[in-house]
């Protein structure tokens, strides 16, 4: 909580774009005290991957969106990084980002890989137009054409499209963390805990969505911003329970990898991972989950 509830700890990563490649920023960011998030035995990390952190709290400076023109580097919390990690995508492989705004995982998906199809959905109208702008700022033309930006509800794309993506994510609707401890407006916090009651529902919704979406032998990561375990752990048990299709992933080695780099919760299951905010290490909160669709729903 103190950290969450101090700026002042806060600590943002740098997501370089491979799409437009500066190696003077990479010095810049070497001079300035950062240094790569993601080093050593991971299961996934592809080259083209990277991202820059540092110890102590700051923020680089943002870059302003302009027509026809890619951005360097994206600024992000480093834990974001973490499901685009568990999922794995390859090329060629058919990717479906099923809560996809404000865009950062998307764009980092693309670092890692070029899919054969590339699916970023978002149902709420201004966040959709926000998607847009991220992708127009950091993916170039012959690109753009692979990706299909889509405004549908997430709970009925299952059903629209079953068995067709090889990859989902599912990065939900959740009671945010950080913001949510700012509300000091008494109306909204109201409304705040009515809707945190409901999300649970609609996650699950989503991520049964998402399993029908799936091809047999495609995985789904669940993410969330939130500590909260009824919208962790118990949606992803509930669906375990009564989903006979699929199976846990184990992700403890890629947690391991970057256990210097982040706090996680103990006691967790091995297919499960939740960063906890700290000094010096102020990433999250993060949770995500891995599953494996084995048979036709």
């Amino acid at each position: 909580r103190d950290v969450l509830t101090h700026p002042f700890c806060w600590q943002y990563a740098v997501l370089l774009n491979r799409f437009s490649q500066s190696a003077e920023l990479e010095s810049t960011l070497c001079a300035k005290g950062y240094h790569p998030a993601f080093q050593g035995p991971l299961p996934y990390l592809p080259a083209s991957l990277k991202c820059y952190i540092r110890r102590n709290p700051g923020r680089f400076p943002a870059q302003k969106h302009q027509a026809g023109k890619l951005k360097g580097y994206y600024l992000l919390n480093a834990a974001s990084l973490l499901p685009v990690l568990a999922l794995e995508v390859k090329d060629g492989e058919d990717v479906l980002d099923l809560c996809a705004a404000p865009g950062g995982k998307s764009v980092a998906m693309l670092q890692c890989a070029y899919p054969g199809k590339f699916h970023c959905n978002e149902y709420d109208d201004l966040r959709s137009r926000w998607l847009k702008q991220t992708i127009e700022s950091f993916i170039p033309d012959p690109l753009i054409n692979l990706i299909t930006v889509s405004k549908l509800d997430g709970r009925q794309i299952g059903d629209l499209k079953p068995e067709f993506y090889d990859k989902v994510l599912v990065d939900a609707p959740c009671s945010n963390d950080r913001s949510w401890l700012f509300s000091s407006d008494v109306q909204q916090a109201t409304l705040r805990l009515i809707q945190r009651k409901e999300l649970p529902s609609l996650q699950f919704q989503l991520l049964r969505s998402a399993i029908r979406a799936l091809r047999p032998g495609g995985s789904l990561v669940y993410s969330t911003c939130t500590l909260s375990k009824a919208e962790n752990s118990d949606v992803i048990n509930l669906v375990l329970n009564s989903c006979s299709d699929v199976v846990p992933v184990d992700i403890r080695e890629m947690a391991k990898a970057v256990s210097q780099e982040f706090a996680f919760l103990g006691g967790m299951q091995q297919h499960e991972l939740l960063v906890l905010p700290e000094k010096g290490r102020a990433w999250g909160p993060m949770y995500l989950a891995k599953l494996k669709k084995t048979s036709s729903t």
